[in-house]
């Protein structure tokens, strides 16, 4: 029995199946270098580690300071997935609106941490990787999310 044919037939289609996921320039959390780029694209950013040595990415959009913390790292490395925060202290916002907003809005969770702050975060699953425009998009939903999340909530 001749074995080649099947093994080469195999070995072409794995690379037929591997090589355009090789070459699609997906993004992931493995890569922080490339998502401080677009952050980039979208005012000032600076990636550093954060107090348990993962990526963290805290940049600037139209005056609005945040950060993105990377999760599910392995020793600082080899994250799946991100995650946007921005905070503000003494707002006076009330829980009310905090839940009305939750309750109305698709982009962007807000809560008041154990100090009394209130925060909008965003996870983002990049996990698997997704296409640059997909990221901007995100990175574009997060910038929405915050300015009206400043107007509707902060009365800013």
């Amino acid at each position: 029995m001749n074995f080649t044919r099947p093994i080469f037939a195999l070995a072409l289609f794995s690379s037929l199946v591997v090589a355009p996921v090789q070459a699609s320039g997906l993004i992931d959390a493995t890569d922080p270098g490339r998502i401080l780029q677009i952050a980039k694209g979208f005012g000032s950013a600076e990636l550093t580690r954060d107090s348990t040595g993962d990526p963290f990415i805290t940049g600037r959009m139209d005056g609005i300071k945040y950060g993105i913390f990377f999760y599910g790292c392995e020793k600082g490395r080899d994250c799946d997935d991100i995650e946007f925060v921005a905070s503000w202290t003494k707002t006076g916002a009330t829980l009310d609106k905090l839940n009305e907003w939750n309750a109305n809005r698709r982009y962007g969770t807000a809560f008041i941490d154990k100090d009394g702050d209130v925060g909008l975060k965003m996870t983002t699953n990049i996990d698997y990787g997704v296409s640059k425009k997909n990221l901007e998009d995100s990175f574009d939903w997060w910038g929405k999310a915050m300015k009206a999340f400043l107007k509707d909530v902060l009365g800013q």
